[in-house]
């Protein structure tokens, strides 16, 4: 099971480079909030078995306004070294290695409580935010003006 190489980027946790990502395209079950978002961890040379990581938050494009977190470089090798200390081998091949990450675990690897993200509409709310919160938005065309 290999990572797409696009649209990864790179990190070096304890001295080995490796690649993550999350999926571009989420599936059905990822859009509509019943699946958790998810990225994956692989070296960055030699790859061998695939880390998938499973977050206690829906994608930031689901359907149903279900709070997110941003998947951060400090958040990806926190769960890169768990997944170590629970005998996870990026270099041997393998068919995926799952780690499921907890709330109070991912308040651990992040260094203090997550900031979670409500999806509305144009852009994203903080948790407990109002509308106000949300950021400027360009507008594209007027209804006063006739369209050409």
């Amino acid at each position: 099971m290999a990572m797409p190489k696009k649209g990864s980027r790179l990190i070096t946790v304890d001295g080995t480079a490796y690649r993550w990502r999350v999926s571009h395209r989420p599936t059905y079950s990822q859009d509509n909030s019943s699946s958790p978002l998810r990225f994956a961890v692989e070296r960055a040379e030699e790859p061998g078995d695939v880390l998938v990581v499973s977050l206690p938050c829906a994608r930031p494009d689901n359907w149903d306004g279900e709070r997110t977190v941003i998947v951060r470089p400090v958040l990806v090798s926190g769960c890169v070294r768990r997944a170590v200390e629970q005998g996870w081998n990026a270099g041997r091949p393998g068919s995926g290695f799952p780690l499921a990450v907890t709330e109070d675990e991912l308040a651990a690897f992040l260094g203090g409580p997550p900031q979670y993200l409500i999806p509305f509409l144009w852009g994203m709310i903080p948790e407990g935010g109002g509308i106000r919160d949300l950021p400027r938005c360009t507008q594209i065309w007027s209804r006063d003006e006739p369209s050409t």
